[in-house]
Formats: structure tokens, C-alpha cells, sequence
């Protein structure tokens, strides 16, 4: 597969098959992944691998969580607190094109809340994965991570899997580096979900929508 392919190709999935995804072809792509470029080369990523055992565990540690209604002081904003247009538009464009494709109404408050726990079990993954950065890093490392998430996203498109990046983790920071035994000066800044797509799940319907390069791209010759 060439890197064009990939790219279209890749999509967050939010429906995965029972299927175990091999330990040394999980560890081969986040090492692989590792050649993405960072500033003055710091490489500011740690990665947590979850599969077997250590995923169901943490899925039932925090499934009681959010059985007794309990919350965390989210590790940062997910989005600005002042979300204008276009950004506004289009995030509540493609969460109803998802929602809609599961079948939601907007009014039904209460089945968009179950849904978007399903987050929270990594829908059905077999294996996931948590990024942490050291706490003095800044936003030019936060955009290396996401350089080094990108290539991990591709080369499990390449491997025939299915990704889902979920900055939603960042909402229980305080049980998921507890449950890591991440050390107090690094911060979690995501999670990932990785398996085989369920391609009878409705969600996976969904292919989001990319604005005209016009709104975005200024040539200048």
C-alpha cells in the first residue's frame, strides 16, 4: 500500500471485531511510528500498548467510574471553550452524520450519553494504546505527537487494522496514569483504540466530510 492509499483510506472506527490482534505486530508499528519528525529530534511521545488482561481490566475500572457518575478534571480543553465557525459547524455536522447513522435523535439525550461511553470501552477493541508527554512540554510537542499518532494510524491501516485516536481519555486523566503507573511528571494526552473493524457496526458508515482546499489553501506564486 502506498502512502496515498493509506491516508484516504484511514478513518476512526468505532466498531471492532472479537478478533486478538498480534503483540509483536502492535509493537512493530509504535516502533515504527517512531521515525515521525519532532523538533530538535526530542521525541516527546511515551506509549502505553494494552491488550489481554491489562484492557479488560482498565475497562472495568472505569466503567464503575462512570456507573457512580464520578468525574476528573479533564487533563486540558479537548476543544476551545469558544468553539467558532467554521470549527463549530463542522464538529456538529459530522457528531450528528454519526449519530445518525446509529440511529439517535438529537432529542434523545440520554441514548447519546450511552453511545458516547462506548468511547470509554474503546468499541469492542482488542488492543489500545495511551500517549503521555512530559508535563513542561509545549504545543510544538503536542503537534509532534500527533505527527508520531498519524504514522501509527497509517501503518495499522497498512497491517489491515482499524484505529480510533480518542482525546476523550483526557477526561479521566487522573485513573488512566493511575492505572499506568505513568509517572507525576508526564500527562496523558490520549488514548487509541486498535483491532479489526466490524463492518456490520453502523457507526462505520460514517466518512467524514473535508472542507473545500478553497477555505483552507492560499498559493502563492
Amino acid at each position: 500500500m502506498n502512502v496515498s492509499d493509506a491516508i484516504a483510506t484511514r478513518r476512526s472506527v468505532r466498531g471492532f471485531l472479537d478478533r486478538p490482534v498480534d503483540a509483536a505486530l502492535l509493537r512493530e508499528i509504535v516502533v515504527k511510528a517512531a521515525r515521525a519528525a519532532s523538533g530538535g529530534n526530542l521525541q516527546p511521545w511515551h506509549v502505553d500498548l494494552l491488550s489481554g488482561d491489562s484492557l479488560a481490566d482498565l475497562k472495568r475500572v472505569i466503567a464503575a467510574k462512570l456507573m457512580a457518575g464520578e468525574a476528573e478534571t479533564p487533563a486540558y480543553d479537548i476543544y476551545p471553550r469558544e468553539l467558532a465557525a467554521p470549527y463549530r459547524d463542522r464538529r456538529f455536522a459530522v457528531g450528528e452524520a454519526m449519530y445518525g447513522h446509529v440511529g439517535i435523535p438529537r432529542e434523545d439525550k440520554a441514548a447519546r450519553r450511552l453511545w458516547f461511553a462506548r468511547n470509554f470501552q474503546f468499541f469492542g477493541a482488542p488492543a489500545a494504546l495511551f500517549c503521555t508527554v512530559d508535563r513542561r512540554m509545549g504545543p510544538p510537542q503536542w503537534s509532534d505527537l500527533g505527527m508520531y499518532l498519524q504514522n501509527v494510524m497509517l501503518l495499522a491501516v497498512e497491517a489491515g487494522l482499524a484505529t480510533c485516536p480518542q482525546e476523550c481519555w483526557a477526561m479521566y486523566p487522573e485513573t488512566v496514569e493511575r492505572f499506568l503507573g505513568t509517572p507525576p511528571e508526564r500527562m496523558l494526552f490520549c488514548g487509541m483504540a486498535i483491532g479489526y473493524e466490524n463492518p456490520c457496526e453502523s457507526a462505520n458508515r460514517l466518512r467524514s466530510e473535508r472542507a473545500c482546499a478553497s477555505e483552507w489553501l492560499t498559493v502563492r506564486d
